[in-house]
This record gives structure tokens, sequence and C-alpha cells, in this order.
């Protein structure tokens, strides 16, 4: 069962354009899905509920949400092949739900292409400071100008970044590290200056480090970059990382 609450209400799936205000909850316990989405709409959200992976993607696809939050552990389709899924077809940001508090479970969650992350049992107020903060994070910075390095350009204005004629697929976190890597025109920035820069909440405290390495590896990956002959991220080790050849 799938449903759309708010100013979304009316022919499912009809909306052409993604709002900033729509957020897709993914849980198949109707009892968390009902209180992420009361406190959600609460604090001024659009919402639809997804009971499973399946009509996740669909809905997905049919509403363009601006976020989802994603549950791990879902009926026909659980919340790793969702994110991947999602990941293939849109740009959405994605809150990562699930009991699952493991340090490896969470850095498998940003390896996804997850933004965040939070373990149950969690305080609904929290959920919602968090989605505000994914979504501030990916909204243009209208003064910002574009910083280039090499054949890279980043433009914070719109959000966008290329290599060549090529635009890259980023995530909200991945365009922030990247952003900030190329705007430091070359200096070190430590592990802990780049999870404070991408504004990591505290769900990750104590495994910055780890995170900071799993963002990166997925931007090398988009960059078509290598890490032992790097053209944009340098490794500097023991330290951080820096925009190579700079």
């Amino acid at each position: 069962m799938a449903g759309v609450s708010g100013t979304a209400r009316g022919r499912r799936g009809i909306l052409t354009e993604r709002t900033a205000d729509l957020v897709l909850v993914v849980d198949d316990d109707p009892k968390i899905a009902g209180l992420v989405e009361a406190y959600l709409r609460r604090a001024g959200f659009r919402t639809a509920v997804a009971e499973d992976g399946k009509t996740a993607l669909r809905m997905i696809h049919e509403l363009s949400p601006a976020l989802v939050v994603l549950d791990l552990m879902l009926p026909e389709l659980d919340g790793r092949e969702v994110a991947r899924a999602a990941r293939e077809q849109s740009e959405v940001s994605i809150v990562m739900l699930t009991a699952l508090g493991a340090t490896s479970q969470r850095v498998l969650g940003l390896e996804l292409g997850a933004d965040d992350y939070i373990a149950k049992p969690f305080a609904p107020s929290e959920l919602v400071a968090r989605v505000r903060s994914v979504l501030r994070r990916s909204r243009p910075l209208r003064a910002a100008h574009p910083v280039r390095h090499a054949d890279l350009v980043v433009d914070p204005a719109r959000r966008t970044a290329r290599v060549g004629a090529r635009e890259l697929a980023l995530t909200t976190a991945e365009f922030d590290l990247l952003h900030v890597l190329v705007r430091g025109r070359g200096r070190v920035l430590t592990r802990a200056a780049l999870t404070e820069a991408i504004a990591r909440p505290a769900a990750l405290d104590g495994i910055q480090d780890r995170s900071i390495d799993v963002y990166v590896r997925r931007l090398r990956a988009k960059l078509g970059d290598d890490a032992r002959h790097p053209r944009y991220v340098l490794t500097v080790r023991g330290v951080g990382y820096r925009v190579a050849g700079t």
C-alpha cells in the first residue's frame, strides 16, 4: 500500500518535477512509517509512503521526491537494492533508516549512496533535523561562482560538476566533498576537516574517517580517477586529501 499526503494528494505519480518539500518514507512497519510521516508533515513537508522496495522504486520514478527516508530491511526488494536502483535512475537524496546500528552497516549505507544514516530506535525530531540538513545542503548557492581544476568545473550555484563535456551524477555529499576539495586550491584537508565541511551529523560519530574514505572512493569512481595516479583527488597518507597537481 502506498499513498501521498499533504498537497501532493490526487492522481498518484503525476508530479512532473522534483519539489523541495516532498519526502518519500519507505518502511514496512506501519507504526514507524506513520510516526515518521506525522513528524515530517508537522515540520511542513509533504509526504508519500511505500511499504516495500518495488513500490518505493516506482514512486521514486513517478513522484520524483526531494528525499527518501529508506529502511534497510524491506520485503520484495531490501533497502540495499532500492538504494542501488535509485542511484541508477535518480539523484534523489537518501537518509538510510535501519535497526542495524553496527559500524559496518553504517559504512555499507554510505557505499550504497546514502547521504545520511540514522539507526533505530531514533528520536523523530532528530530524523526531521537530518532531513532538513540534507535538503539544505542540496540547495544551490546563488552567490557562489564556479571553481575549476584542469578540465573539472564545479558550479555550486547550479550544484553541477562536469569533466570536460561530461556532467557527473553526484549525491549531495559527493558534490559537497568535491566542491570543498577543488575550492581548497591544493591545500591538504584532513578527514576531520572534510567531515565538518560536508556537515556530517552525529550519526557517524566514531567512524568519520572511514565515512570520508567511502565518499572519496565513490567520488573517484565517478570522476574516472585512479587512486594510484590521480588527476583529481590525491591521498596524503596519514592526513587526508587534496586536489592533485596543485
